[in-house]
């Protein structure tokens, strides 16, 4: 029996396990299907600091001073992802060039500047271009862009490396690490927990809730309800091989892009377009999605219009409507502990998995903000 099972093999899960063997804790992690297989290596790899822009517009402000303090924790975890590469031992294509978000009216330059006013109360360093000073910074905009925001502590990593460096990092630490096992029912004991499971009945002390969009089915197993956690389809699409052309991760203020350029010259455009659930549930390209995501993303750099899209794909991330995340014990439920974090995980997924070890061990997590918005209220 191990001390702590962790239930999902993404980014999340395998970063939890790999914090906690590395403090000394037994760990068997439980995924249903293959590690990465999922939201953490579908994604495309952006690494985002900044108050997402679209909705800050369409929530409002208010939703902006509540989700301001997640700023903290996705600052933390950047600074934590210039370190993997070494801690991991191997090379994870970590970029941090900086994000821009460019805006092509001043209505829209006058949102942004109300946006890093409420980041850089959270001490976010964002720098405020005006037209000249993003043409000097990125020629390769469209000439009508008037201004835009610069972050410097954001940029890309190569989602399809990181999970496993985490798995492989905690299986040479000792965890056991269970593929093609699928949790079929979850029982409270005096002594902890125990798994009903495809290879048979797991046993432990505490339980962590890493199963991303699946997180909400895993806890409803023990009459737990997270009712805000959800999954969404979303696609994104690459380029074929160029010169470089974009070093930063650009966002724009007029609809949805992610747009960035990878190591081997591919371009990566998304931003959190719509995909469709097929006949058998998993998710599928939108046409009508990608005909506009890579009109928005030509507008914004003219010079796409010639560079050809070699794949599109689908992909389902856990999301909710506040994007706050989930982290900690639940009250009610000793020794069940949620790692949940909407929308950005990819990004979060260092700091969480440290915070959420430190919490299963009944330390005090080695960060110096207010976990108090984060913790579970269910």
């Amino acid at each position: 029996m191990s001390d702590v099972i962790v239930i999902g093999g993404g980014l999340a899960g395998c970063a939890t396990a790999y914090y906690l063997a590395m403090d000394g804790v037994s760990v068997t992690l439980v995924e249903r299907s293959d590690l990465n297989t999922l939201a953490s290596g579908s994604n495309a790899g952006s690494l985002h600091a900044q108050i997402p822009h679209d909705p800050f517009i369409t929530k409002g402000e208010g939703w902006a001073r509540v989700f301001s303090p997640t700023i903290g924790l996705l600052s933390r975890s950047i600074a934590m992802w210039r370190e993997l590469p070494a801690l991991l031992g191997m090379d994870l294509e970590v970029s941090l060039k900086g994000g821009l978000l460019v805006a092509p009216t001043e209505t829209q330059l006058r949102d942004i500047e109300r946006k890093v006013a409420y980041e850089r109360e959270q001490g976010l360093v964002v720098e405020l271009l005006d037209r000249a000073a993003l043409r000097e910074r990125a020629p390769y905009l469209a000439d009508h862009m008037v201004g835009g925001a610069f972050c410097p502590d954001e940029g890309k990593a190569n989602p399809f490396r990181v999970a496993p460096a985490y798995a492989a990092a905690a299986e040479r630490l000792g965890v056991r690490i269970l593929r093609h096992t699928e949790v079929q029912g979850i029982t409270r004991e005096m002594d902890g927990f125990a798994l009903a499971t495809s290879a048979g009945v797991l046993r432990a002390p505490r339980l962590v809730d890493a199963a991303g969009a699946e997180a909400g089915r895993v806890a409803a197993m023990l009459g737990i309800e997270l009712a805000d956690v959800q999954g969404f389809p979303i696609q994104a699409s690459a380029t074929e091989q160029v010169a470089p052309l974009v070093p930063h991760l650009v966002y724009f203020t007029g609809e949805k892009l992610t747009l960035k350029q990878n190591n081997v010259g591919t371009l990566l455009i998304g931003g959190g377009w719509p995909a469709r659930l097929g006949r058998d549930g998993n998710p599928v390209a939108d046409p009508d999605s990608l005909a506009r995501n890579l009109a928005i993303a030509v507008s914004v750099v003219p010079a796409l219009a010639k560079i050809q899209i070699v794949r599109t794909w689908a992909a389902i991330v856990n999301g909710t409507d506040d994007w706050k995340p989930i982290l900690g014990e639940i009250p009610r439920m000793p020794g069940f502990f949620v790692n949940f974090f909407p929308w950005m995980g990819f990004t979060a997924g260092p700091i969480a998995a440290r915070i959420v070890a430190s919490m299963v061990q009944g330390r005090e997590p080695p960060i110096d903000i207010d976990l108090g918005p984060f913790l579970p209220k269910a």
